[in-house]
């Protein structure tokens, strides 16, 4: 991953309206005051998320967070049904989470898992549906009704086999680089790494993915340093591999560093402190 990694965003959906139904006659000659046969108006397009394997970030909503699906078109004379809006399909990194205001619509983990996230309007129903045996020639027809509305947040939680977790500029961005061909940067400096590095190693042909998860410190739960931004990022991995600098950091010995970092994992969410 590079420097434009981007783990959250905000985005603003409108699926599209529904057509306007026809309100027209039959024009025929030697009829001059033809029957009703206005047709309905089309679907408008829903919003769906879909999770694909081909992207790593949220980049593009960032840039673009405002989406709108396309409206139904208006009915026709001779019954003729307006088409239907196209439906928005927005793709997003496997491992999003889908929030509503607080709340959780959607976890797309798996490349092909998918939500529809905004539903287009009904088309309008032409005049014919409204002649009875009172009203022989109405002149009315419904409007399509709106598109959904809705505003979302997504959250990027990385998914990898393994996670590097350990002390700012403890080495785990040497090492990610020395077991796979990732090129993360590497300085002599707390927090080099701003944003979580993947990288792939190979094994009996079996593929393991590797995160470098930004340095943690002492309050990393509650937010200090890169705090939860990175934290989320461990969730997702099937194994923690610490890494520790045999110097200790910030005066205290590995041994403290590692019961540190423990304690952190903890306090943000208990099952990380299990994870082999």
């Amino acid at each position: 991953m590079n420097s434009l990694f981007i783990d959250k965003a905000e985005i603003s959906l409108r699926a599209g309206n529904g057509g306007d139904g026809s309100a027209s006659f039959r024009r025929e000659k030697y009829v001059p005051f033809g029957g009703p046969n206005g047709g309905d108006g089309g679907k408008g397009g829903d919003i769906y998320l879909l999770a694909t394997d081909r992207l790593r970030t949220l980049l593009d909503f960032a840039r673009k967070p405002k989406y709108e699906a396309p409206n139904g078109n208006a009915g026709s004379s001779y019954l003729k049904s307006g088409l239907s809006g196209d439906d928005l399909i927005l793709e997003v990194p496997c491992g999003t989470t889908v929030y509503k205001g607080p709340t959780v619509i959607a976890d797309l983990v798996d490349d092909g898992d998918r939500i529809l996230v905004a539903k287009g309007g009904r088309g309008g129903r032409g005049n014919v549906h409204f002649k009875n045996s009172v009203r022989q020639a109405p002149r009315i027809a419904e409007k399509g009704e709106p598109g959904e509305r809705v505003a979302l947040s997504l959250r990027l939680k990385i998914i990898a086999d393994v996670g590097l977790v350990g002390m700012p500029n403890a080495g785990k961005s040497t090492l990610l680089s020395r077991l796979t061909r990732a090129h993360p940067k590497i300085a002599n400096y707390p927090f080099t790494t701003l944003s979580p590095n993947l990288g792939v190693a190979y094994y009996h042909d079996r593929e393991i993915i590797f995160a470098d998860i930004p340095g943690l410190i002492e309050g990393s739960h509650t937010g200090r340093g890169l705090g939860h931004d990175f934290l989320r990022h461990v969730e997702r991995t099937r194994v923690l591999i610490h890494v520790v600098d045999p110097m200790g950091f910030d005066g205290a010995d590995p041994k403290t560093t590692i019961k540190t970092i423990n304690h952190e994992l903890k306090s943000y969410a208990p099952e990380l402190a299990k994870k082999p």
